[in-house]
């Protein structure tokens, strides 16, 4: 497996150590996670030091932004070869209404829409909500 560093490095990223540590963060996170999330767990970090570096995140492709319809968005790690292009690496998101985590469901592609001429889409975000498997059972 690729070092943290390294694949930071691959997308264009300049590798400090906070970076390597919220990228190792939303690494071991199976949900997608908060601007708040994130400053929780790194109390003695900067918060605007914090956005900025998932701003460099979403613009490099390491992470995708959601809105969930919760009004926060959240933050997760792309998949891995993804260049988050709307014609093939758009996914849908899962938002439990009980707990408030939202997951990635990658296995789920939103297919391509042809849209009518003169239209351009420029972000795409499908989201279903419901109660998540820890919360039903």
């Amino acid at each position: 497996m690729i070092s943290s560093d390294k694949f930071l490095e691959s997308k264009g990223v300049r590798p400090t150590a906070m970076r390597i540590l919220v990228f190792k963060y939303l690494a071991t996170s199976e949900v997608a996670k908060t601007l708040t999330d994130i400053e929780n767990a790194f109390t003695k970090a900067d918060r605007t030091t914090l956005y900025r570096t998932l701003k460099t995140f979403e613009e490099k492709a390491v992470v995708h932004k959601i809105d969930d319809g919760s009004g926060i968005n959240k933050y997760a790690l792309c998949e891995e070869g993804c260049n988050c292009e709307l014609e093939r690496d758009l996914h849908l998101h899962f938002h439990c209404r009980n707990c408030g985590e939202t997951v990635c469901l990658t296995e789920q592609k939103i297919p391509n829409i042809n849209l009518p001429e003169g239209f351009v889409a420029e972000d795409a975000n499908l989201v279903l909500k419901g109660i998540c498997d820890k919360c039903s059972g």
